[in-house]
Parts: C-alpha cells; structure tokens; sequence
C-alpha cells in the first residue's frame, strides 16, 4: 500500500522511515520531504505544500492513508479537508488542534478541567503586560499566542528581559500573527520531560517517554531553540510518574475535548515540568510528535506501526499495543551557522552514508533542513540541519556512539551540543 507524510523536518524523515518498514507498504510519499528522504529506500519525494493538491494526490494514488507531521497543515484544517473528501488521515482536526495554535485556549481550556499548568494571564496591550510582570516579578514566561515554529517562548530571568520579550511581540511584531497576543505564567522549577501518546478519539496509547533539550549551548545556556537534541526513554518519567500523568493530564484532556465536542485524534504532546516530589504540570500541548523527540521514540519503536496508525483511525486503539527496544536512544542535532536567529543555507555536507543515511542497525542520520545541492550534494537548507541518532544499553553508551559518528560528518559553520543526554546521566551517577 502507499502512504503519505506531511512535511519536511527530522520528525517526518523518522516517521517515514518507520513507515516503510511495515510489512505490505509500497511506497511513502513524504511532501515536501527533504534531502534525507530523497536518499531514503521507499521514500519519494512529492513537491506539494497545498493541502488541497495534497489531497487531490491522495485520491488519485489511492494513498491508503496519511499522516501529518507538522502544527501548520493541522491548524490549516488539512484533517478536515481529508474526511470530508473520505481520504483516511491521523491527526486532530483544526479545532481540536486549537490545543496548540492557540496558547490562551489551551490555558483557558486547562483552567476549566483543573489540568495542572502555571498561573498564567493573557494580554494584547504590551503596558498592561509589562504592569503584570512588574507585580509578578521573575523568573516568568512569555509565549506567543499562535504559531511560532519553537520559537515563540522566552524564559525571562529578570523583569527587563520579560519587558524586552513582550515589547518585541506586541510592539515590534516580531513574530507576526503569531504575537498579537502574549500568555504571561509562572516559572516552574523541576525538570523537563515530552509524554507524547497517540489518542483516537476515546482511547489512549501513550509512545515512549522521552526528554528534550531546548537551549543552544551546553549546560543548557544560551537562546531557547526547537531543539538540540533528545533521548527515549527518559529516566524522569518513572513508573509512578508515568500513571500520575495518566491519571491527571493525558487522559482529562481526552476526555475534556470529547465532552466539549472536539474529539481529540492524532498525537498529543504534552510538554511537562516535573518537580522534585514528582509532581507533573502542563507546560504545552502540542498536538504533533516533537522534534528532536520522533529521531529516537522510531529509533526504539518495533513492529508494524502502519497497522497501529490504521488501529488509530479506525478507533480500535484499545486493540493493539507498541513493542519498545529496551535500549536507549539519543539523537544530537546539527545546526546551522547562526541558528536559531538567521540560519545560513547552502553550506555542503560531508561524511553522510554512501547510501540511504543508516550507519549499520544502531545508527541513523535523520535529515531535517536539507535539499540536494548540484552535482549529487546534499546540501543546508534550514536552521536544524540532522539529528544522528544511536541506539546503546544505556544513555553514555548511545550518547558515545552518535558523537562519534558526528566526528565523520560535517559542514561549515556547524553547530551542536556536546552534553546531549546529561540530566539522564547526571541523575544515574546520583542512584
């Protein structure tokens, strides 16, 4: 059968590398791809960003079904386009995919249902903001309303560097549409964690845990990005952990957006902040994988995952379940010169595999912002350029393989974290 995948980044490279390895796939279409798709046995490359052509191509290759990569196509409402054209998607429509184009209604929606998250307040007037922060104080954060493609979030250490972000929002404009309108919330202390499950409207399968690193140098200094990196599983997420972020957030969320008519299908992120007691609150939804988070959640994922997408369509979630390799993943992220203000294109890439992008069975190297240069050259093409990820029998183990393969592979200006994976060694030396 073919499939189709939306999208062009590391997380749609994965996805459709899992895909293709089901058994009685044909052919997955991934639109518009990149330059590691377009190395990749079973993937082709489909140059179409419409959601309508896509749709239109759905028909006429009589794609068995497709699956939506990025925030974009879903706020566009491409879900809805499919259905009402009865072509089979996973993913949430435009309403429910509010959960993520809209922060205010996602806090909003929290508040109603009790769904741990900070204190938050939403402003339009960049005065009346600044008067809130003023009264708050810092540490704070503050995102912008819509879409801002990762980077629409500023955690402000002092009171005039929140001024700075909401002035460059509601007054510069910055970030467009995207910052007509700023949520302002409480700092969370604790560590970080992706819970990431798969909802087909009623039931729940939630993915393996995994845990991100979002700013740009190590120690986990410098700008916030879309992401430097990230492992699976993520020790944080312990059992107990794991049953409470069941219990309080994943499944009333569910179950919320049910009873408020938006049945939630597709993948649901919840970004969380747990602290020391183990206590998990909502920093986010997103209502898609994460990226760098897919690179190693596919990199463990065993099985028929088409079959489990089409369980998902069809609401029989409940009847099926995901094999995991019991290794660790961990994926590093190459980036760009400059990135995340104005990455540099075009720079030459060396040392990727002669064919397709796997390193043997424990290695791969998932492209993101890439095309194919001239003369067969695979070339930058946007801020976070790969993600070599690694499999190992414990996160040092992974980690030491994908460093070491980034040793070979390069460009010009090439950015990375050196300490990928720390909170979950750090936590290991501490018992």
């Amino acid at each position: 059968m073919k499939l189709l995948v939306v999208g062009s980044g590391g997380r749609e490279h994965a996805l459709a590398w899992r895909l293709s390895q089901s058994p009685g796939v044909t052919q997955v279409f991934v639109a518009p791809g990149n330059g590691g798709t377009a190395r990749e046995p079973g993937l082709k490359n489909l140059p179409i960003t419409d959601i309508a052509e896509l749709a239109e191509f759905a028909l006429r290759e009589k794609v068995a079904f497709t699956v939506v990569g990025p925030e974009a196509p879903l706020a566009a409402g491409i879900v809805d386009l499919f259905r009402e054209k009865r072509l089979r998607i996973f993913g949430p429509t435009r309403a429910a995919a509010r959960l993520e184009s809209s922060k205010d209604f996602a806090k909003a929606f929290m508040s109603r249902h009790g769904i741990p998250t900070a204190a938050y307040q939403t402003f339009s007037d960049a005065g009346q903001a600044r008067e809130w922060v003023t009264e708050r104080g810092a540490p704070i954060v503050i995102k912008a309303d819509g879409l801002a493609a990762g980077k629409g979030v500023v955690v402000a250490q002092t009171v005039a560097e929140a001024h700075a972000a909401i002035d460059a929002m509601l007054v510069d404009n910055r970030m467009g549409d995207a910052g007509a309108r700023v949520v302002i919330e409480d700092f969370l202390e604790g560590e970080e964690a992706s819970f990431i499950v798969m909802v087909d409207g009623r039931n729940i399968l939630p993915l393996a845990s995994s845990q991100d690193h979002k700013r740009l140098a190590d120690g986990d200094q410098g700008p916030n990005t879309g992401g430097m990196g990230a492992y699976s599983p993520a020790p944080v997420i312990t059992p107990e952990v794991h049953a409470r972020v069941m219990r309080e957030i994943i499944r009333p969320t569910v179950e919320a957006m049910a009873s408020e008519g938006t049945p939630y299908t597709g993948f649901l992120y919840a970004g969380l902040m747990i602290d020391a007691a183990g206590k998990p609150r909502t920093l986010e939804f997103n209502c898609r994988l994460g990226d760098p988070e897919t690179q190693p959640i596919m990199m463990r994922m065993r099985g028929d995952f088409a079959r489990i997408i089409e369980h998902a369509i069809d609401g029989e979630l409940d009847r099926t379940d995901i094999e995991w390799d019991r290794r660790t993943a961990l994926g590093v992220v190459l980036a760009a010169a400059h990135y995340p203000e104005e990455p540099r294109r075009g720079d030459p890439i060396h040392g990727l595999p002669a064919q397709g992008n796997a390193l043997g069975d424990d290695c791969m190297v998932f492209h993101a912002g890439t095309v194919e240069g001239d003369g067969h050259t695979t070339v930058t093409a946007g801020g976070r350029v790969l993600c070599v990820t690694a499999l190992g029998d414990s996160v040092r183990v992974a980690q030491t393989r994908a460093y070491r393969v980034i040793e070979t592979v390069g460009f010009n200006g090439m950015q990375l974290r050196r300490d990928i994976g720390h909170r979950a060694i750090g936590r290991s030396a501490r018992g």
